[in-house]
């Protein structure tokens, strides 16, 4: 009786210990799946660079953003100098952009991940000139993005306050920012010509008069205009070193008023030389009669030519 007794019990053991594998077999198994389909399918692949903590100020400097290259010099017309030192910032979605006037436009998620993305869309480099004015300025030179930098024109409209308006990305890596003030609102408040030194209006004048009289051409004067507004320093200088093999041999025409005028001056120079070089040999020279002197300075004959006939996009 004993025994039969203790072997009915070893049977139910047995049978619960096989329930219970099964029961553990079954729970790994659904555990396996709810892993596989439940986080796996809400696991996002990050393709951000890691930007954790690049707003927070309790961190290095060496730890925060770090710019390509430093801001060009604060240039334009003399009453937008004011926005120097100052920011303005616009929330759009999940990004915090922000816009101070002559140094650069920055990018901020707002979100608590531990790799929000911050990032600089440019640098502040040179006006956008079209036809006389103003009509916008470049951030170059901003974060990676492919194989090129984000860069950012900030286009200046008329308004009662000073703000960020609109941010928008009409090209890949290429931004478009609209910032309103009441600064532009003047008519004559984003002119080219009254903002520049007498010297270089007067080479803006020679080079207009020098363009109606066909004595260069289209060409010639826009990379004429295009020196005058580096020598400005509203454009960036586009200055790149040739190599000895790459220089052209001269040709006998000139391309602008102004190679013609050194070449004679060079020419008038080569005649001096030798004319002192005959007199002091005592042997006599035959100038021709009635000699006729070139000017080296073109006479303006319309003092209204500021740049303002035809559209010139020198961007």
């Amino acid at each position: 009786m004993l025994f039969y007794s203790l072997f009915n019990e070893s049977l139910v053991m047995h049978s619960v210990c096989n329930r219970i594998c099964h029961l553990i077999r079954l729970w790994t198994v659904l555990l396996c799946l709810f892993i596989n389909h439940g986080f796996a399918g809400k696991m996002k692949i990050v393709e951000e660079p890691n930007a954790f903590g690049l707003n927070n100020p309790f961190l290095a400097q060496g730890s925060r953003l770090q710019p390509k290259v430093t801001p060009a010099p604060v240039s334009g017309p003399a009453h937008l100098h004011r926005l120097a030192g100052k920011c303005f910032s616009l929330i759009e979605g999940m990004y915090k952009y922000e816009f101070c006037p002559f140094h650069n436009i920055t990018q901020h998620e707002q979100s608590f991940r531990w790799n929000a993305y911050s990032g600089i869309l440019g640098i502040w480099q040179e006006w956008e000139i079209v036809n006389n004015t103003f009509t916008g300025m470049w951030m170059r030179e901003g974060d990676a993005c492919g194989n090129r930098n984000r860069e950012t024109k900030v286009i200046l409209v008329c308004s009662t306050s000073s703000k960020l308006s609109q941010v928008s990305e009409p090209n890949t890596c290429v931004y478009s920012l609209t910032f309103e003030t009441p600064l532009v609102c003047h008519p004559h408040s984003l002119l080219v010509y009254p903002t520049m030194s007498e010297e270089l209006q007067r080479e803006w004048d020679e080079a207009a008069q020098a363009r109606y009289e066909g004595l260069i051409t289209e060409q010639g004067y826009n990379n004429l205009l295009r020196g005058i507004f580096e020598d400005a320093g509203f454009l960036k200088s586009q200055n790149v070193k040739v190599k000895p093999q790459d220089v052209m041999v001269p040709s006998n025409t000139h391309s602008s008023l102004q190679q013609c005028n050194e070449d004679l001056q060079k020419q008038r120079e080569e005649n001096e030389r030798l004319h002192a070089l005959l007199t002091q040999h005592n042997i006599p020279s035959d100038p021709k009669p009635n000699e006729v002197k070139v000017p080296l300075t073109v006479t303006v004959k319309d003092q209204h030519l500021r740049g303002d006939t035809g559209v010139i996009d020198l961007q």
